[in-house]
């Protein structure tokens, strides 16, 4: 068992009070089983995080639309899971979704695991997603920093002249300049 998986099973079997439901789910290695607890009306949401973790670490797409869900939860535990099995199911909507979440500014407070999936998927999205994203955290008190370094060292990771004009702009900001400055200095020379 992998350690996102291992750290994920244990808070899950703390929230289900170790249930024999529980037990279950984490034990079975039928695909259509956990599909099924994935779409069945009642389920808990421990065991839809559960079997969505464990589908899409699988590689199986039928988990895309809840671990999308769960990237913009509301908990930051359940959004770095969902992130972690998106990167590994490898369905071809999941860096335009990540790009949509990351961009919206209604979440934007739980934009944080969106944007560094979007530097780790590297997909033709990531550079303007992240572009945009903390262009809009650049404005005075902005209270979404995390957000911004997140942004700033995805572009970094990335390393597209594109970001030139806002990681310079990021060197403005003390909370954002010196990884500001190494990500600029990961950028290709013009």
């Amino acid at each position: 068992m992998d350690e996102e998986l291992r750290s994920l099973t244990e808070r899950l079997r703390s929230e289900s009070g170790a249930s024999a439901a529980y037990d279950r789910l984490v034990a079975t290695e039928d695909a259509d089983e956990l599909a099924a607890a994935l779409t069945e009306p009642g389920q808990p949401l421990w065991a839809r995080e559960l079997v969505a973790f464990r589908l899409g670490a699988a590689g199986d797409r039928r988990a895309f639309e809840a671990l999308v869900l769960f990237l913009n939860h509301r908990e930051p535990q359940r959004c770095a899971s969902a992130a972690c099995a998106l990167a590994r199911l490898g369905d071809p909507r999941t860096a335009r979704a990540a790009a949509a979440l990351a961009t919206n500014e209604l979440r934007v407070a739980y934009a944080l695991h969106p944007v560094r999936l979007l530097a780790e998927l590297r997909a033709p999205e990531a550079v303007p997603a992240l572009i945009t994203t903390l262009e809009r955290r650049l404005r005075p008190h902005d209270p979404h920093r995390r957000v911004a370094l997140a942004c700033v060292e995805g572009l970094g990771e990335l390393g597209d002249v594109r970001a030139r004009p806002v990681l310079t702009e990021a060197l403005a900001h003390p909370a954002l300049a010196e990884a500001a400055v190494r990500a600029l200095a990961r950028l290709p020379k013009t």
